[in-house]
């Protein structure tokens, strides 16, 4: 075959080679006199791209390539390629499509045009069983005079590594790096499910939360990467006494979590002192030597005791909590105690105070800077709530969410938040603020429009805002998050995903969200200087952010070491008490608030 039997106009293969013109280095000079450098080919530039450009006769399965075929696809013969079929002979048979489904059985109508068509597949050049090359397979087919695909012409690019980037983001979307398991995300989106098949089939379940409790002791003895070591053995063996159809999943930094199917009350204990022998049959063998590890666990029988997902999260980690205290390295099942109820008389007394502070207006604001990495300068402030209690003492609202999200009062709080921070930009026209909101506030139309009439009384405030809203409120109604997100830039705000990372199926969905910033969850940043897994999920976090455009913030910057890692991979802002705490005190200057002590 060669190259010029493809019509050019038709397929886009050229034979004409790249010249390379000017100056700059593009010169050779010899005895005085300048000489050309040697010119690019076509083909050797398509080569070093990893694309090949083809033309496939339909009617008669003639297939017709570049003359960097070989290279590119690493195939030892034309005589493979030349037809349609032989080329089809070279597909991963796991492949969910193949360009002979595309194009032959398109139902589409070429126009005079033709039709574009795009796919991705693998192909196995060497054979099943050797490594293989994932390919993009773009072009357009032209119908015949039948209204059928007679000819198509495209280019194949090879993609192994950006298919590896994706394939490993994918992963990380339902999975932890570090044990293998289901990530939180993904493990609480199961439990949800099972709960929900629970209560339809009306059968049973349970949740037990597995705390790796001598972490502190292995961190000082042997390192951060012994530490990891052990969480990943430890849900190994965890993994090894589970049923098909239980599930295990790393539910927080030492934390695992099992979802155990079909298992009662009177189950629940049985099967807790099965996983708690797995553990202690023997010691864990690290790169460091043995090690002794120590699980204690805390489970609820659902639907007995739970009946949603919060729910069972929160009775499993009492039940884990009560475990720590009153039986170290054993299991206790939830159950109804004197101490819940004295716990929920507490809770009962948070709801009035919280009501009071409303009604008292004695909801304030503190400001937390946002840096900028490179240059060390203020660019906003986070505002940040604090109640003021009754004998001058001030906690953060932030202990107090639950009180409020149970009780419905958590637009009241915004509101609150929305024209305090309103009143600071009116009075100092040089600074920018970011205020959070609640997952309620989303659907709020009075909200929006309090906030929609304060900008268009004073248009100064325009570009001075940032309204954060959390990664679980975006991924809880994608639909109503981007709808509320397009409203805020409508008028004139920015927006940031906050905490981002804690749910990293998030990624899904950013192209969706048109946010402004990511604020990558504190939870990755405070041990990021030793924690190589951290550094790993970071990065990539910033890589993807950086693909879309996004600034980052990094929050909890404690330490130096931590702020250089992160200024190299490029993040765009700092936020933690390195830079600055939250402060009552205006950092801006103007009528100081009245000094309050800080409760403990």
């Amino acid at each position: 075959m060669k190259p010029d039997d493809i019509d050019d106009e038709a397929s886009g293969f050229a034979a004409s080679s790249i010249e390379t013109r000017g100056t700059g280095g593009q010169d050779q000079y010899r005895g005085g006199r300048a000489s050309r450098a040697p010119a690019l080919s076509e083909r050797d530039v398509l080569t070093s791209l990893g694309e090949v450009v083809y033309e496939w006769s339909i009617r008669d399965d003639e297939l017709r390539w570049g003359p960097n075929v070989l290279d590119v696809l690493g195939v030892g013969s034309l005589a493979a390629l030349d037809t349609g079929r032989r080329f089809a002979a070279l597909l991963d048979p796991g492949n969910d499509q193949n360009r002979f489904d595309v194009v032959v059985t398109s139902a589409e109508q070429d126009r005079g045009s033709g039709v574009a068509y795009a796919l991705e597949y693998r192909i196995l050049p060497a054979g099943a069983g050797k490594p293989g090359l994932w390919i993009e397979d773009s072009g357009r087919w032209f119908a015949g005079p039948d209204g059928k695909p007679a000819r198509a012409h495209g280019t194949i690019r090879v993609i192994n590594e950006r298919h590896e980037r994706e394939s490993r983001l994918a992963y990380l979307s339902s999975y932890d790096d570090l044990t293998g398991q289901l990530n939180r995300t993904r493990f609480i989106e199961v439990l949800g499910e099972t709960i929900e098949s629970v209560k339809r089939f009306q059968t049973s379940a349970a949740l037990i939360l597995v705390s790796v409790d001598n972490l502190r002791i292995i961190n000082e003895a042997y390192g951060y990467d012994v530490a990891d070591q052990v969480i990943a053995l430890v849900a190994k063996r965890l993994a090894t006494r589970l049923r098909g159809g239980d599930s295990l999943g790393r539910y927080s930094g030492n934390k695992l979590g099992v979802l155990l199917h079909d298992c009662d009350e009177r189950e629940v204990s049985v099967a807790a002192q099965r996983l708690l022998a797995a553990v202690r049959e023997e010691v864990i063998t690290t790169e460091w030597g043995p090690v002794a590890a120590s699980v204690t666990m805390g489970g609820v029988a659902i639907p007995r005791f739970a009946r949603d997902a919060h729910e069972a999260q929160s009775r499993a980690s009492e039940a884990l909590d009560l475990a720590k205290m009153k039986n170290r390295g054993g299991f206790v099942a939830y159950f109804h105690s004197r101490e819940r109820d004295a716990r929920r008389r507490e809770n009962i007394g948070l709801a009035e105070e919280v009501v009071r502070g409303l009604n008292e207006q004695r909801f304030c604001l503190a400001f937390q800077p946002l840096v900028d990495a490179a240059t060390g300068e203020t660019e906003s402030y986070e505002c940040l709530l604090r109640l003021k209690r009754a004998d001058g003492t001030v906690v953060s609202a932030g202990n107090l969410v639950p009180i409020m999200e149970k009780l419905g009062l958590v637009r009241l709080v915004d509101h609150r938040v929305l024209d305090l921070a309103l009143c600071e930009l009116s009075d100092n026209r040089d600074i920018r603020l970011a205020i959070n909101v609640l997952g309620a506030t989303a659907g709020d139309a009075d909200w929006l429009a309090r906030l929609t009439a304060a900008m268009r009384v004073d248009p100064g405030l325009k570009g001075r805002i940032t309204v954060e809203i959390t990664e679980t409120m975006a991924l809880h109604d994608i639909e109503e998050a981007c709808r509320f997100v397009s409203v805020l830039k409508d008028i004139g705000c920015s927006v940031a995903i906050d905490d981002f990372g804690a749910g990293y199926t998030s990624f899904r969905n950013l192209k969706l969200l048109d946010v402004d910033h990511v604020k990558i969850d504190g939870s990755f940043i405070t041990n990021l200087a030793e924690s190589a897994e951290d550094q790993v999920f970071v990065r990539t976090l910033i890589e993807l952010a950086r693909t879309f455009h996004l600034k980052t913030v990094a929050e909890c910057v404690e330490d130096e070491r931590a702020a250089e890692m992160l200024r190299g991979w490029g993040v765009d802002l700092f936020q933690g008490h390195l830079y600055g705490a939250a402060e009552l005190e205006r950092p801006w200057g103007g009528e100081e608030t009245e000094p309050a002590r800080q409760s403990a």
